[in-house]
């Protein structure tokens, strides 16, 4: 669906790829590139050493979370905690640089907890990019790692998108990138494309924002991943793909059965394209058929020929 997209992986402690099975936790297919190396961590040995495996295996860029806010993350002091760190952040930052090429970067919040979100997000900025890091993916809310739970903290508190337009504004040289709440490509582009963007958008008056350098679109390319179809036009301008939903089912069905070759089970990845046909006739009845059969043991490629036709759109992928 799209050539040009950075692809971030789920986050991955240190620990687990350095003592870990790599092969399984770092395993991708060269179709994945471009593709980021999300890291868990707040030792600088440790982080350092899993860049530099990440490289070894082909990653494109290493990029260090600094906004999980889930207790188990905490209480191994990485993720979101590590915000009232700047400088232990700081020095993994140099030290995850001094060991591989490719960029390293932060995925951070705008604070936690009961942070100020002008002056301490602006030293904590201010410290981790005098360490070297140019490109900060910033989560447009601040994260409660007491009172809240994980998902709560996807929802709360607001998002203030004006913010993340403010450290643009003040730091012009850094890539910032915005994540949170953005469900369409339109809304991503409308922080690209300034001053498009609404009052409503940015929590302020569009005269006083500056255009940002990228958007992350996380759930929604997760729940509705046919969003991804337009990136390669809108953003970057290419010419409009001609792929259809059914195209994208019939050119997945050989690396489905490569991976089933490989004694995966076809439920590895069916579940990741559930909502492939969001918003189309059909498509309870393909999400239905994928997450009922897909699970059982023994199951092929046939099942998502046999699950397209049930979408109403009468494909023909039987020559996949």
């Amino acid at each position: 669906m799209t050539r040009r997209a950075l692809l971030y992986t789920e986050m991955i402690t240190a620990n687990a790829i350095i003592h870990g099975k790599r092969d399984q936790l770092l395993g991708f297919s060269p179709e994945e590139h471009p593709l980021a190396l999300q890291l868990g961590g707040s030792d600088r040995t440790k982080l350092a050493e899993a860049a530099a495996i990440g490289e070894q295996f082909g990653y494109d860029e290493i990029n260090l979370n600094v906004g999980c806010p889930s207790g188990r993350v905490q209480d191994g002091s990485f993720g979101a905690c590590l915000m009232a760190s700047p400088s232990l952040v700081a020095g993994c930052i140099t030290a995850m640089q001094a060991r591989v090429k490719i960029p390293v970067t932060v995925k951070c919040r705008i604070g936690i907890d009961d942070q100020d979100v002008e002056s301490d997000f602006s030293e904590f900025i201010d410290i981790v990019a005098a360490a070297g890091c140019t490109t900060f993916i910033v989560h447009a809310r601040k994260a409660w790692l007491q009172g809240l739970s994980p998902k709560e903290n996807r929802e709360l508190p607001p998002l203030d998108y004006g913010r993340v337009h403010r450290l643009k504004a003040a730091l012009p040289d850094l890539v910032v990138v915005l994540n949170g709440g953005l469900t369409t490509l339109e809304q991503a582009l409308a922080h690209l494309q300034l001053p498009t963007v609404s009052t409503d958008a940015c929590n302020q008056s569009s005269h006083h924002l500056t255009a940002l350098d990228g958007a992350m679109l996380g759930r929604a390319a997760y729940q509705t991943p046919w969003v991804l179809a337009g990136v390669d036009h809108d953003f970057f301008g290419d010419q409009p793909s001609p792929l259809t939903r059914h195209d994208v089912i019939r050119i997945l069905i050989p690396y489905v059965e490569a991976h089933l070759a490989r004694g995966g089970r076809l439920h590895n990845v069916t579940r990741h394209i559930l909502g492939l046909f969001h918003g189309e006739p059909g498509a309870r009845s393909f999400r239905r058929v994928l997450s009922e059969l897909a699970v059982k043991p023994g199951a092929t490629a046939d099942l998502l020929r046999h699950a397209l036709p049930e979408t109403g759109l009468r494909v023909a992928v039987e020559a996949a």
